[in-house]
């Protein structure tokens, strides 16, 4: 497991420990009843990744999202939340490329512009963990056939409301597998596409 640049990973896990106990306060805010006015957005859809194994090859897979927004923030920093992503790249191998898989989970901020009523775009920044299957090397390493890397994973994209707290997101992200052989980066990228779920009240719904 290729972990030198877990360091950089401490700032992420700082802000999302200053992020809970805010959360841990919200109840008073969800009067609704259920989950309605939890700072939570959560999301599923599907993915279509270049792989970066051998030039035009592609996959694709499920993408799943939690994002929270703490209540209380500055106005400046309105929009700021933690994201986490968890990633499945397993479907449409590749011809010769029989073992091949990307799984990944990730976390880390993302700022989304919320000016607008019924479009969302967003810029994120994670870091996290992937998981790679992949064919051997039969003349070399057999039996070498799985992996984990540290993954870092700059992206951006939009929500679009669909009706009320029914969003759906169009989402870029360009991921660097750190040093996966010697000093060359995997980097696997693309767009994800899916359905939200936005528990916070919305404007109509704000007393």
């Amino acid at each position: 497991m290729h972990l030198k640049l877990v360091p950089r990973l401490f700032p992420t896990l700082l802000f999302a420990l200053a992020v809970v106990p805010v959360c841990s306060q919200v109840g008073p805010a969800a009067t609704q009843g259920g989950l309605s006015g939890v700072p939570v957005v959560v999301g599923l859809g599907g993915a279509d990744f270049s792989i970066d194994w051998g030039p035009g090859k592609r996959m694709q897979g499920i993408t799943a999202w939690v994002d929270v927004y703490p209540w209380g923030m500055p106005p400046k920093m309105y929009g700021l939340g933690i994201e986490a992503e968890g990633r499945d790249i397993n479907f449409n191998r590749p011809t010769g490329l029989t073992k091949m898989r990307h799984d990944t989970g990730l976390i880390g901020p993302i700022y989304s512009l919320t000016h607008f009523k019924n479009v969302r775009p967003y810029a994120k920044y994670l870091m996290g963990i992937g998981s790679i299957d992949f064919p051997p090397n039969v003349s070399v390493f057999p039996y070498y056939t799985h992996d984990t890397y540290l993954v870092l994973a700059p992206g951006a994209g939009a929500d679009f409301r669909l009706y009320r707290h029914l969003w759906a997101r169009v989402d870029y992200e360009y991921q660097f597998w750190h040093h996966t052989w010697g000093n060359h980066d995997l980097d696997p990228n693309g767009v994800s596409f899916g359905v939200l779920y936005d528990f916070r009240p919305s404007s109509s719904e704000k007393r």
